[in-house]
């Protein structure tokens, strides 16, 4: 008969064997899916804090673009992927705001129940753009000149962005129409407006504060209440008599749901340690941003609202993704 001391022994041995020990987390590099392309206010921000996540966690945290669908179609990767923690989404707005309700029927994932939303990163508000040899200066002016030509095309980060959701709704307030221009990624959008390809876009501020600074393309509305400080000659929305269209982006790192709470809780953690950096603040600031201000249960619930909030304006609006 095998006694209880050396069964105890062989028991504490059993849980000491490296085969069954939990391996500390991270200890493998992590893949961070941004679900733009390349180049955007998101995309921006996301590299900046990965580079600074993957000192303090001692890992590399490898960028992946998958645009498409309105973001949701590499939200849904995340969704899918396995909640062993090395599996991260850049998550944006336009996914669980809009996307989540414009693409319903066409995805398996939930906004709330299919992930934990551990950080806020960012907030910002977004900016109507022109191509500088267009004749209008703020929105007054470009509904005015949609009147007498409708169909004025207008260019965004793409379908079902909300970006897409606050022009669509700009042109029910104004009474005219435009003729939507999606991209794979706000960087495009911007980009052929400068060219002159499009004349007109919305998109967050951040990636185009440089474009702006140097005059290559000009600020025409804001979806702010009232004038940033940064960029006090850009008119807004609200003062040219849309009060409708104010509007605040924002984005965060989510899990899949299942994921170990110690491990959502290391990361945010570090996160909030990350985005208090003076460094980091001025670059927020250089960009035109705010610092993401809500972790954990705090953004959860928040994510939660969010979607509440806009899913009856997104059926409203009668956009569609066909």
């Amino acid at each position: 008969m095998i006694s209880r001391r050396i069964l105890l022994a062989a028991t504490a041995a059993t849980l000491a064997s490296p085969a069954v020990a939990q391996s500390p987390w991270p200890s493998r590099p992590i893949r961070m899916v941004i679900p733009f392309a390349p180049g955007g206010s998101t995309d921006v921000i996301g590299r900046m804090l990965a580079d600074q996540l993957s000192q303090r966690l001692g890992q590399p945290i490898v960028v992946d673009n998958r645009p498409g669908a309105g973001a949701t179609l590499g939200t849904g990767l995340v969704a899918d992927a396995a909640p062993d923690g090395y599996t991260l989404l850049l998550s944006p707005v336009s996914a669980f705001n809009v996307g989540a309700t414009l693409y319903r029927g066409r995805i398996s994932w939930d906004p709330v129940r299919s992930f934990a939303h551990v950080a806020m990163i960012q907030r910002g508000y977004y900016a109507l753009m022109s191509n500088n040899r267009t004749p209008f200066n703020n929105p007054a002016e470009l509904a005015a000149a949609a009147r007498r030509s409708p169909g004025l095309h207008y260019a965004t980060s793409g379908v079902g962005s909300l970006p897409h959701l606050v022009m669509l709704r700009f042109c029910q307030v104004a009474g005219i129409e435009m003729t939507h221009v999606p991209y794979r990624g706000g960087a495009q959008a911007v980009a052929d407006v400068i060219a002159g390809n499009v004349p007109v876009t919305l998109d967050g501020i951040a990636a185009s504060v440089g474009f702006l600074r140097e005059g290559r393309i000009r600020g025409i509305g804001m979806t702010s209440p009232t004038r940033t400080e940064l960029f006090p000659d850009i008119p807004t929305f609200v003062e040219h008599g849309f009060p409708q269209l104010v509007a605040e982006g924002w984005a965060g790192f989510s899990f899949p749901a299942a994921v170990p709470r110690p491990i959502q809780q290391r990361f945010a953690d570090e996160v909030r340690a990350v985005l208090a950096l003076p460094q980091i603040r001025a670059r927020y600031r250089d960009l035109a941003n705010d610092v993401g201000d809500r972790f954990m249960d705090d953004f959860q619930r928040f994510v939660a609202e969010e979607v509440e909030t806009w899913r009856p304006l997104v059926i409203a609006s009668g956009a569609t993704v066909d």
